[in-house]
């Protein structure tokens, strides 16, 4: 028996096994159309975690090939401050509605987050070792 005897029902399964990053970046493209809609399925598209990755070279492909394809359904991110720009100018993301920056400066907000782009304040949450640590910023 081949990986794809399987039903779809059982692909699922093995596949919510592992991280979503790494079944849209090894299942996208490779030439097989049902392995390819697989992967565009909700649970790996709307949530979309790039909090463990420091491969440039995925992040690259995400933003050129894959971002490109799903962004219409991604619905929150988590990624490093480091990666934010690319991520984000990649395409635009109608339905995000939750974006989590980890290992960010002070500096970085005040680049990215001032009243010039945002009306409100923003609660944000610092990771501090292992603590974690609310503050809010407002902005005039």
């Amino acid at each position: 028996m081949h990986l794809f005897d399987l039903p779809d029902e059982i692909l699922l399964l093995i596949l919510k096994k592992l991280n979503n990053i790494d079944v849209l970046y090894s299942l996208l493209d490779v030439n097989n159309g049902r392995l390819d809609i697989l992967a565009q399925e909700n649970i790996f598209i709307n949530n979309l975690k790039f909090d463990s990755v420091n491969d440039t070279s995925l992040i690259s492909r995400f933003c050129i090939d894959i971002l490109p394809r799903i962004h219409c359904y991604v619905k929150s991110f988590t990624l490093h401050s480091s990666f934010m720009e690319c991520i984000l100018l990649a395409n635009k993301y109608p339905n995000l509605t939750e974006l989590k920056i980890i290992h960010f400066q002070q500096d970085f907000i005040s680049k990215y987050f001032t009243s010039k782009y945002l009306n409100n304040q923003i609660s944000l949450a610092h990771r501090n070792n292992e603590n974690l640590e609310n503050s809010r910023l407002a902005y005039l």
